[in-house]
């Protein structure tokens, strides 16, 4: 439904074709035809694989076909991320295990990776959505008869704004997933100068509802659509955050490093605390992690073992994030990783990696400072200075 509504709404179905051909190695084909659901008119994406009985995947599997066809399918990626991690999580096995089924046949790569392609064709820098109804009821799956919505569903919809919103299922993990990868916000329709409406159709027509998904695309108000140059493929994967917050006023503050420390090394995308004063004059820290909303159930887990919080609220929030390479440079004889952020072709921030700057401070028995002095100055003599345009050797590839 998402695919036939990008399509309808102006997206190149032969740039859609082309990149499932180069996922999939021409082994599905992607059709299009109008429709009419609940009286009004819809286009309807129909994918169409062109083998007997494609096989069920993990997502092992899975991303090793979309990493063979290079690095225009970040999003896509991205969007099987969020599936797998969710799967895993309702199935209590790692991500990698996670077998699609359905998800992993070759029609659904097809809608994933189209439905990609597609909003980078239509040339979107930032999405939002509104709430989503997810159905009631049950429905038959491979795992026998799961209620509505799904767990799967119900995962990728942690910190969204949802409803019941009718009978029968309404929303499945792989519309969530791709939701939540593309969409920055659930919010009301944002102001723009609306250019494109697209209405993409579902299989069946029920009565008192047309079965259909709408989007609407348009330039920000005030802003032309010819002054956007960011591509979804740029921003679409770190916008999608949520925040996990949890006051403790009664832990043991030398535990605090580690606990960040493996709040990090488990996905989180940032973990702090901040100081506060509570009820009785208590001194306490409300600790703050943000992830992807994939990742939020287990570090939400992880929070609750490893402190003394009975609870952890969490909230949707909006995230965009520079683009970031690492490039080596070399002080005294040792190569040390500079963090390098940049943004339209121009160096924004230049950050030695701390540890590795220490561990040779240590190695010279030097001040950590002077050493971090050296290598501001190799990133420096190697073109890496804020203001400066991105050295051509480091810019990625058009």
């Amino acid at each position: 439904m998402l695919l036939g509504a990008l399509l309808d709404a102006g997206a190149s179905l032969t740039a859609v074709q082309s990149a499932v051909d180069l996922v999939s190695g021409g082994t599905v084909r992607v059709q299009t035809r109008e429709v009419t659901r609940g009286g009004l008119r819809a286009l309807k994406a129909e994918v169409e694989p062109l083998v007997d009985d494609p096989p069920h995947r993990t997502w092992r599997e899975v991303r090793e076909m979309l990493e063979r066809a290079g690095p225009g399918t970040r999003t896509a990626v991205a969007v099987f991320t969020a599936l797998a991690e969710a799967e895993g999580r309702v199935h209590g096995m790692k991500p990698e295990d996670v077998h699609f089924h359905e998800v992993g046949a070759l029609d659904a790569i097809a809608d994933v990776v189209g439905c990609c392609v597609a909003l980078a064709d239509l040339d979107v820098s930032t999405v939002s959505a509104g709430p989503v109804a997810l159905g009631s009821g049950s429905v038959r799956t491979t795992h026998g008869r799961l209620p509505v919505p799904v767990p799967a569903v119900a995962e990728l919809a942690r910190g969204w704004q949802v409803s019941a919103g009718g009978d029968g299922e309404l929303a499945t993990p792989t519309g969530l997933a791709l939701l939540r990868t593309f969409a920055r916000a659930c919010e009301p329709l944002p102001p723009m100068v609306l250019e494109s409406i697209g209405v993409g159709a579902g299989t069946r027509d029920p009565a008192g509802r047309a079965n259909a998904v709408r989007v609407l695309v348009g330039a920000v108000e005030g802003v032309p659509a010819a002054t956007r140059t960011a591509s979804a493929e740029e921003y679409t994967p770190t916008e999608s955050a949520l925040l996990l917050e949890a006051n403790v006023d009664d832990l043991d503050p030398r535990l605090w490093p580690g606990i960040l420390t493996r709040l990090l090394a488990a996905g989180a995308s940032d973990a702090w605390l901040v100081p506060i004063v509570m009820k009785k004059g208590r001194p306490a820290h409300t600790l703050n992690v943000l992830c992807p909303p994939g990742l939020a159930g287990a570090l939400r887990d992880q929070i609750f073992r490893d402190t003394s919080t009975i609870g952890v609220r969490h909230s949707p929030r909006g995230k965009v994030a520079l683009e970031r390479l690492f490039a080596d440079v070399t002080v005294g004889d040792t190569r040390i990783p500079v963090k390098v952020a940049h943004r339209d072709g121009l160096v924004v921030q230049v950050m030695p990696e701390f540890d590795d700057v220490a561990a040779l401070a240590r190695r010279q028995d030097r001040p950590e400072r002077l050493v971090l002095l050296d290598a501001y100055a190799a990133a420096s003599g190697a073109g890496l200075v804020v203001g400066a345009a991105l050295p051509e050797k480091l810019r990625p590839e058009q």
